[in-house]
């Protein structure tokens, strides 16, 4: 239990709940007090448990952490039929992505206090994603280097808005270790849920994984992709949620996901791991769901008329999910959210939808029904 305030403390923590990125000169102003007395109280409010740490976070606000890729995404939409080994017409955009980064900005749309742990340049990229993530979660968490560059995945997509091919330079992730989550462990304590991408290697995941479990703290692993499921840790007892595909299952069970049969199999394979929640997507055939209280569920696709862009969709399904399972929500419930969001991106030119909101994805889920 946090230690009892002054009065003094007590206005530097009303002014830090108004403003968590306020300066302690701001502070010294409003306050008519030197800067290093401002500073010494800062201390003080950290080690009585009020704040945790150089963010300001209060420790009364429960973060959802986001952890793993931030990166640009590239996309160059090809006009026509698109032809290898020769020039393409085509034209270019670019925003903030990575599958950390587009789960925090949706979740933050949604509501939901959120903050990113991940890793990036001290370079331009950098900035374009700070500009367009600011408003949505808290980036104090993320260490730049300036040896490193910034993560980019580049995608050529067709005129359809289907991927051709894609190209993702993310060795910065390498630099998310046990050692700087170690940096953040007063921070993760207090989390509401630890939201965790396969772009950081398999040992920081590990390190995640145990640190959730023996401090009783939700977790949920998103894998990314195929290649990438040689991250996941060596024991899953006790992953709270497992998003996955169907590629990346087939992957890791080495089975072919050839009708309904084999898709519920490999969700009971992934639940007799020890994992508590687990959804396997099949593009067009929708999605699968389960744990062991409420059984396996197939939920339907949403018809999309028209996809303008699937770069994003994933992350939106996946962030749906979580968000509807924090609200308590059915798994029914909670993969018609997932599904849903993850149709008015494919419909969307953005990565993240930008009109996103907890009252705009209620609004659609009751015009489904």
């Amino acid at each position: 239990m946090p230690e009892k305030l002054t009065e003094k403390e007590q206005l530097i923590l009303d002014l830090i709940r108004n403003n968590p990125y306020v300066s302690q000169q701001e502070l010294a102003q409003n306050l008519e007090l030197s800067r290093p007395s401002i500073a010494n109280m800062i201390s003080g409010l950290i080690k009585k448990g009020h704040i945790l740490g150089r963010a300001y976070i209060l420790s009364e606000s429960q973060h959802v952490i986001c952890i793993g890729g931030a990166n640009i995404d590239r996309k160059f939409h090809i006009k026509g039929q698109a032809q290898l080994g020769t020039s393409n017409p085509s034209y270019a955009t670019q925003n903030a992505g990575g599958v950390a980064r587009n789960i925090a900005e949706n979740l933050g749309r949604l509501g939901l206090e959120v903050s990113l742990i991940s890793a990036a340049g001290a370079d331009k990229d950098w900035t374009i994603i700070e500009d367009s993530s600011t408003p949505y979660m808290n980036l104090e968490t993320v260490s730049k280097s300036p040896e490193k560059a910034t993560g980019s995945y580049t995608a050529v997509l067709d005129a359809n808005g289907e991927l051709v091919i894609a190209l993702a330079d993310m060795d910065v992730y390498e630099t998310i270790t046990p050692e700087l989550l170690r940096k953040h462990e007063g921070f993760l304590k207090q989390s509401k849920c630890i939201i965790v991408d396969l772009n950081s290697p398999k040992e920081t995941v590990q390190y995640l994984c145990h640190f959730a479990k023996s401090h009783n703290l939700p977790i949920v692993i998103i894998p990314v992709s195929s290649p990438k499921m040689s991250r996941l840790p060596d024991e899953l007892d006790g992953v709270t949620w497992l998003i996955t595909n169907r590629d990346e299952s087939e992957t890791y069970f080495q089975n072919e996901i050839k009708n309904d049969s084999d898709w519920k199999n490999a969700l009971e394979k992934w639940l007799s791991l020890g994992i508590s929640n687990v959804v396997i997507t099949n593009g067009k055939e929708g999605s699968m769901i389960g744990n062991k209280e409420e059984g396996i569920f197939h939920v339907p696709p949403i018809e999309v008329k028209e996809i303008i862009d699937v770069t994003g969709a994933g992350d939106a399904f996946s962030s749906a999910v979580i968000y509807s399972w924090l609200e308590g929500k059915s798994l029914m419930e909670i993969a018609k959210a997932g599904s849903m969001n993850a149709s008015k991106t494919l419909q969307s030119p953005y990565t993240v939808r930008q009109d996103l909101s907890a009252e705009q994805l209620q609004k659609d889920l009751e015009e489904l029904s």
